[in-house]
Parts: C-alpha cells; structure tokens; sequence
C-alpha cells in the first residue's frame, strides 16, 4: 500500500516543512498554486541546509505539476510560505522499485485529502476524485488499475488517469499519475474536459510495455467535443506523448456528440478491434473498428455499428467492454459478454437510473450476434464495468457509484467495486467475488445468534455476511442499524431486493432483482457500500452508501426453518 509521510510540520508562522528520507535518484511529483494573481508560488528542496531545487509557479486558478528529481539521497525538506504558495499534493517516489513500493505521500490539502477509512477493504484514491476504472488489465507481473481522477479536489473536474497495481486484486501499491490533460485544459479549474475513460493493451515485445487509449474531451471544441487518442508507456508508470486515432465521428449516422470511452481487444481474427459508446437520436449506439497494424497504433477503419439499443430512448452507450467467457477468442464456439452502460436510462418498473446491461453472444470479429440478454447488476451501482482475461479467466471491476443521486458540484469522494469473476454457466451470466476476497475474513464474528433473531454487533461494519436457505427463495428479512438510512437485504415473492430509503428523503427506486430465487447469499458490508452476490454472483446487486461510517448491527428476520445456515465475518486488509 502506498505510505503517508507524517504531516506537514508548521515553522516561523506561515512557513511549512515537509520532509523525506529519499534515496539518491528519487522523484517529487507536486502541484502548486500561487495564492492571489500578483504572487509566484515557490517549493523548495533542501538537504543539509543546501538548496538543491526550487519549483515555481504563477497561476492561481489552477494547480501547476512540477516534478524534480533529487540526485543525491539523504533527509530532504521541502519548504514553502502559504502566504504565497498552496500545495494541492507532493509525493515521493524511486523509479527503480515504485511498482513494488509505490508512492510515499508527503502532503495532501484538506480540500482533496481522501476519507479517513482506516478499516475499509475496498479501492480508494489516495487523494482527489475518482470514477471510472481504465485500463484494467496485467501488464508485466503485476494486476493494473487506471482510473478516472482529479487530484486537487473532491469534486468531478478536469480530468487525469490515476494509477494502482496489485499481486492480488485486493491489495493496491499507489503509483504517480499516469495520465495528464493537456496543457490548454490544464489552465482552470473549469472541468472543461481532459483525459477521459478508455482502456489499455499490452506492448508487442519481451519487456512489458503498455499502450492505452482515451477519449480527450473537450468541452464545446468544434467540430468534435470528443476524439480518441492512444499514448505508450514503456515502464508502466507514465505516459508518453499522445497520438490522435480517431479524429471525428462516423460519418452518416446521425450521431450526437457522443463518442468516447475506448475499448481495444484482440479479435477472433487475430485483428485489434475497438469499441466506442455513443448515441443517435433513437437510442444508445456502439461502434465497431478494426486495425490491421500489429501495435494497434493507427490504420483504425470504421466497421460498423455493432450493438443497438433503443428501449429507454436517447440514451448514450457507454463505457463498452466484450470479453471471451467460454473459451478462447479465436474459436467460433466461444461465446463472448457485451457489457455497456446506459447513460440517463431508466427503468420504469423500479426507477432506476443508469442501467448497465450485458449481453451474452457470438462475435466474429464484425458482428455480435446476441443469444441472452441480462442486467448486470441490480442495485446498479457497478458503473463503467471493464474486464479483461487474466490468467484464471475474465475479472472486471467497476465504479461503485452512478451520477443518479449525486451532482458533479458536491463532494463525493468513492470506491471501486470488489473485483468479479465473469462466468457462464446454465444460460446466465455471473458476476462472483475473486477468490482472494476470502482472504479478507479475519475472525468468524457469528454463526449461531444472527440465526436464531438476535441482533448481532457488527464492530466496525467491514463484513461479510453468509446465508445458506433451506430453499430456493426461502424468505427472509435483514435489517441493518446504519446512521444515516433505512438499510437491508429481502427475498420474498418478488424477488432480491436492497432494501434502501432514507428517512424524510424524496421517494426512491425500488433496487430488485425481479424473479430471484437465490439459495447462497454473501452480503459485503464496508464504509459507504454493500455488495451482495447470490449464488455465486447469479443476481448481484450493489449500492452505494452515505457517510463513512459502516452498519452498526444486523437483525435476520425469517419464517421458521427457511434459513439453514448464517454466519457473520470481521474484514480486513
């Protein structure tokens, strides 16, 4: 995990310090802000009372990045007077091992500091915004997660790629920003645009290398708001120079100015293929395209439009992801899963918003020819789901969190989803938790009084609750004592639902999986989330929570001998 240096010292008034033992050849990321238009910000880099560095910067609108490497190793300060200068966010780290160590951060604003959630198992930023994962995928030893990001503040603005690796899914290593906007965005704080969501391969070659690719947006630009560009990185910890791909939209499609969200993926034909989300005036649309080039980095031609959807209207598609499930990509047996999100749906049975669906089918390499059809997730805040195949088969990770009851003005600090196996099996798609989450179970909390109706303490609210039935869809009722809203899981005639409401609150969706008749439940509870999996990932649902705080205790209510089993544990990192 990445490591926090200890706070910033105060000295001689407005002067503060931050100081690190760095190892000769280390590297300072930090953002800087001059405080009023007349003043020039100023960072200082010292060691044994010698000045070695000294980063400026003049706007005031914006936070500027500067970077300075420090030469020679030992304890090194870093001052600067906050009369003149604002530091959104410094942190250290050794180029030579930072894939295994991470970064060591040094400062973070009170404005961008992330949550103190010290018990909590899920992926957080380290600082700043966060949405949707990018880039997901294993490049060299190690498991890579990009992701949408804004480090200066909680708030939705312009946007950055962040970075994370892990051995395990579970257990992130923070690395520097991966990805930046471009200079012209880079100027305000306007959220006019930047690097947007896309998707990453690896380089051709026995160094492992990464390429990736996304969306630049850039509000109200003409012709095109939005275009796709691809960058390279040879070490696996920064992007190199951008390229534009895709320059405009497809011509005689009537598309909006929707376009985005790249996904690239070896075909059946042994040809790169990309998917990009948009919308025409009837519905959500994806788009096909293909390259013959081996290193995927230009050549790209419009293929066609390979998904439609028009059942809830005007509605963008995107985030697109297909991976093989069944077999190998290049067999025509092989049956492939279409995963999009649908950007403004909603369901009129339930009111859910942004819904995001997968389709299950056939893909030749130009057409996807549908067999089933199936909601990924029904508490629908598994948003922006990718997935790649690693070495046990597809894994996919998701934002766990939609735009529905939020707005992009309000703090609202999130978490990533638990990693999920993505399977076939007896004409459904599931979404099980990796295996490694059972590493996470520390001590078994209950096993007899939660069964028996008793209200059971659950500590800190990092659990997991196990619940076998009797029978398919047996009935049951779970209360939780959350702080701040009416929370539970039940099964009744009707199916699965999240049981969600918040008191005095305006009238909310009803988050069920019509129809369900599960047997096996595993229930997460963490800070700010639940997450059930019924068997084995057949219905999933996932909701996002209020607060930081976690449920405070859990009350099984059922008719007599419909629960078999029930078990409650404590998890932890």
């Amino acid at each position: 995990m990445t490591s926090h240096a200890n706070p910033s010292s105060l000295l001689n008034g407005s002067r503060k310090t931050l100081s690190a033992v760095m190892p000769a050849g280390a590297t300072l990321h930090a953002w800087l802000k001059a405080a009023g238009a007349e003043r020039t910000a100023e960072l200082r880099a010292v060691q044994d009372g010698r000045e070695i560095g000294l980063l400026t910067a003049h706007n005031h609108e914006e936070f500027q990045f500067r970077s300075l490497v420090v030469e020679t190793g030992g304890e090194t300060s870093f001052t600067f007077d906050a009369t003149n200068t604002i530091v959104s966010v410094a942190y250290v780290f050794s180029e030579e091992d930072v894939l295994e160590k991470g970064i060591t951060v040094l400062h973070v604003d009170d404005a961008n500091a992330a949550p103190a959630v010290p018990e909590g198992y899920h992926f957080r930023a380290p600082f700043g915004w966060m949405n949707d994962p990018n880039g997901f995928g294993r490049f060299g030893e190690e498991v890579h997660l990009f992701y949408q990001h804004y480090p200066h503040s909680l708030r939705w603005n312009t946007m950055h790629w962040g970075h994370a690796v892990s051995d395990d899914y579970l257990r992130w290593r923070h690395l520097p920003v991966f990805l930046f906007p471009s200079p012209e965005l880079s100027v305000r704080a306007d959220g006019r645009g930047g690097a947007f969501s896309g998707s990453a391969t690896p380089l051709p070659g026995e160094k492992p290398g990464i390429r990736v690719f996304f969306t630049e947006q850039v509000k109200d630009r003409e012709p095109e708001e939005q275009i796709q560009l691809t960058a390279v990185s040879h070490d696996r910890i920064a992007a190199g120079a951008a390229e534009i791909i895709l320059p405009e939209r497809p011509a005689g499609l009537d598309l909006t100015l929707d376009f985005r969200d790249p996904y690239v993926i070896k075909g059946p034909d042994g040809r790169w293929k990309m998917l990009v989300g948009s919308r025409d005036r009837a519905g959500g649309v994806i788009l096909l395209y293909e390259t013959a080039d081996p290193d995927a980095a230009g050549g790209w031609s419009f293929i066609g439009i390979l998904h439609r959807d028009n059942r809830f209207g005007m509605t963008a598609a995107e985030c697109p992801c297909l991976v093989p499930l069944d077999g190998p990509a290049d067999d025509p047996r092989t049956r492939w899963a279409l995963i999009f999100g649908l950007l403004t749906s909603r369901d009129p049975a339930t009111g859910r918003r942004n819904i995001t669906l997968a389709t299950v089918g056939r893909f030749d390499g130009r057409t996807f020819t549908k067999e089933f059809e199936q909601e990924l997730d029904f508490g629908t805040d598994a948003y922006a789901f990718q997935a790649f195949v690693d070495n046990a088969g597809p894994v996919g990770i998701a934002w766990l969190a939609n735009w529905t009851e939020i707005s992009r003005k309000v703090d609202f600090p999130t978490v990533m989803t638990l990693p999920r196996r993505v399977l076939l099996k007896d004409g459904a798609l599931l979404t099980p938790p990796v295996e490694a989450v059972e590493d996470l179970r520390q001590r078994l909390v209950d096993e007899m009084r939660l069964l028996t109706g008793e209200t059971v303490d659950l500590g800190n609210g990092a659990v997991e609750i196990v619940i076998d039935l009797a029978a398919p869809g047996a009935a049951f009722d779970l209360e939780f004592d959350h702080p701040e809203v009416e929370l539970g899981v039940r099964l009744d005639d009707e199916g699965l639902s999240i049981v969600y409401d918040i008191p005095e609150g305006k009238s909310l969706p009803r988050y069920i999986a019509a129809g369900a008749r599960p047997t096996t439940l595993r229930i997460f509870l963490d800070a700010g989330s639940i997450e059930i999996f019924a068997d084995n990932g057949r219905w999933t649902g996932t909701k996002r929570l209020p607060g930081f705080e976690g449920a405070r205790s859990a009350r099984l209510a059922a008719p007599e001998g419909n629960v078999a089993a029930a078990a409650i544990w404590q998890l932890k990192l």
